[in-house]
């Protein structure tokens, strides 16, 4: 196959937005690898100005589902080249109605130098009910990011007008609300150029039925466990190209796997040059939608190994991320789980299947004891290793009551050192004392300085912003793709520098989605010999002799 080569930063749009680093020099031992870096966060959310608190209406009648939100969506919604944060929010209960402004959805846009201005009013997007996930996406290729907001009973789809405002098409588009959506996430599942839309349904629930749980004799109410309730197929929508979907559930081979879903994640796992799905179940065994080319998926998580971990029982999937982390050029499986049930990690064999390496890893030991929501493989101190970043918190809120494990916990940072185990950075990264009742996460260098910020939605108290204020000793470059014969976002498309590799995608996290790129720590590196592009189209492109320190725009040729 012949791959275009290309010299000139001009034939690949290169954008530079950090001129701080570019061009420092490196020592004579930074030069023969990783600089070793100390990784550490601050919580500046209330000097940035994201004020955002969840509203998620707890009740003395613990309806099921106060427990369960909510996610958030990092993305350019005005095209000026610094990512935004939207945060879900929730309703009154029981009527799921946004009955005030304290349940409104907010969008606060980043004015750059770590300060952010609440634009909810102006955008539009106060949204309706009681929202869980957000799926950002340019689903009709005009080159502004769109939102699609996930929900009980009652979804939205957002289509940015490109002048600061969204407008509400979820009717038009032909999306049906109904069931209770815990995520979503955009993909290009027949390759068409078009983004189609996945929905992920948890279980069957209403307000007028509502269990009592717990000691009734003694007054001690909880909330139910997930067995006490039916699960959902998820939806899939085919994009029509003309601003419209259609339900392919049934045709593609989805609507019959009933599950538990609570997140999403995809990647080209087989590398068949087809995107495939994986979704995490809660107390049921996880699904993972092959994409067989011809509009239909099989489900094969059991035969893949990753249905269930090694001890055979289904764990409380939560947040789920699908990257390469020991840069095998596989992508490789991690999702967070309650505690006793670790985190699990599947790693890649490249023959169709995972193993098990949540053992192996050290993060068996290391997750024991935690509950958690978001999972984020994102390389944090830019060494060229992916790390990884969990959002922590019990499902319970009166666990700490008959357990030794709380309701609110800190997050926590698991750095990836050489051989393929990890390293609790937690407490060094200055995470331990932020505890508090955790959920989705979002992920994106905020400020331009090449490090990954960490944006965090909390219930019932502020949403946290991990400033990521790390030593600069490691490069970095972050590759945007912009399709023209695959979808605009570049979606599905596979990046590789040396032994990284990274699929562009927005769905990652915990009912989250984080739409800035694809960030690469570099090490040493002050140059990139190659970087090599894999299009959804299947076409390849190499772009040469790459400066270290600057977010590169790639064009689809």
């Amino acid at each position: 196959m012949n791959i275009p080569r290309y010299r000139s930063a001009a034939v690949v749009g290169l954008v530079l937005i950090a001129s701080t680093y570019v061009g420092r020099s490196f020592s004579s031992a930074a030069a023969q690898g990783r600089q070793a870096a100390a990784v550490q966060f601050r919580n500046v959310a209330e000097a940035a100005g994201l004020n955002f608190v969840h509203h998620h209406s707890p009740t003395p009648e613990k309806y099921y589902v106060e427990s369960a939100p909510g996610g958030l969506a990092i993305f350019d919604y005005n095209g000026d080249g610094r990512p935004d944060v939207f945060f879900t929010n929730g309703a009154q209960l029981p009527s799921l109605e946004k009955t005030s402004d304290s349940y409104a959805n907010r969008l606060y846009r980043n004015d750059g130098q770590m300060k952010f201005t609440d634009v909810t009013e102006t955008a539009g997007v106060r949204g309706v009910g009681y929202a869980m996930g957000a799926a950002a996406g340019d689903y009709d290729n005009d080159g502004h990011v769109d939102l699609f907001v996930a929900g009980v009973r009652r979804h939205q789809l957002l289509r940015n007008l490109g002048n600061g405002r969204f407008d509400d098409v979820t009717d038009k588009a032909g999306i049906v609300s109904g069931e209770w959506a815990a995520a979503a996430g955009w993909f290009d599942y027949d390759a068409d150029g078009h983004l189609d839309l996945l929905v992920v349904n948890y279980v069957q629930w209403t307000a007028a039925i509502n269990r009592y749980c717990g000691d009734q004799a003694r007054g001690v109410r909880t909330y139910c466990h997930p067995r006490f309730f039916q699960g959902l197929p998820n939806r899939l929508y085919r994009n029509r190209g003309d601003g419209s979907f259609e339900d392919v559930s049934a045709r593609a081979g989805v609507l019959s796997h009933i599950g538990k879903g609570m997140s999403v994640a995809f990647a080209d796992y087989d590398h068949d040059g087809r995107l495939d799905a994986f979704v995490t179940n809660d107390t049921v065994p996880n699904f993972l939608f092959r994409n067989k080319g011809d509009g239909t998926f099989s489900e094969i998580a059991l035969l893949a190994g990753v249905a269930v971990p090694e001890s055979g029982r289904p764990v409380s999937g939560m947040g789920t991320d699908f990257q390469d982390y020991d840069n095998d050029g596989w992508e490789d499986l991690h999702l967070t789980a309650l505690a006793g049930e670790t985190f699990p990690l599947f790693r890649n064999d490249a023959k169709g299947a995972f193993m098990e390496t949540t053992q192996s890893s050290g993060l068996g030991k290391l997750t024991a004891k935690l509950s958690g929501w978001c999972a984020v493989m994102a390389d944090v101190d830019n060494d060229g290793r992916k790390d990884l970043f969990t959002a922590n918190s019990h499902a319970n809120d009166r666990i700490g009551e008959t357990q030794a494990e709380g309701w609110k916990q800190a997050n926590s940072v698991f750095i990836n050192e050489a051989g393929g185990r990890f390293r609790d950075a937690t407490a060094d990264a200055g995470l331990a004392s932020a505890v508090a009742v955790h959920r989705g996460c979002g992920v994106a260098d905020l400020d331009g300085d090449g490090r990954l910020d960490i944006v965090v939605l909390v219930l019932g108290e502020r949403a946290e912003l991990w400033h990521n204020q790390s030593a600069p000793a490691n490069g970095w470059l972050i590759v945007r793709p912009v399709g023209t014969k695959s979808n605009r976002d570049g979606i599905g498309t596979r990046v590789s520098i040396g032994n990284q590799v990274r699929t562009m995608t927005t769905a990652v996290g915990y009912a989250s989605s984080s739409h800035a790129g694809m960030h690469f720590g570099l090490g040493a590196q002050a140059e990139v010999p190659r970087v090599e592009v894999q299009w959804p189209s299947g076409a390849r492109q190499v772009v040469e002799n790459v400066k270290a320190n600057q977010v590169i725009e790639v064009k689809e040729r």
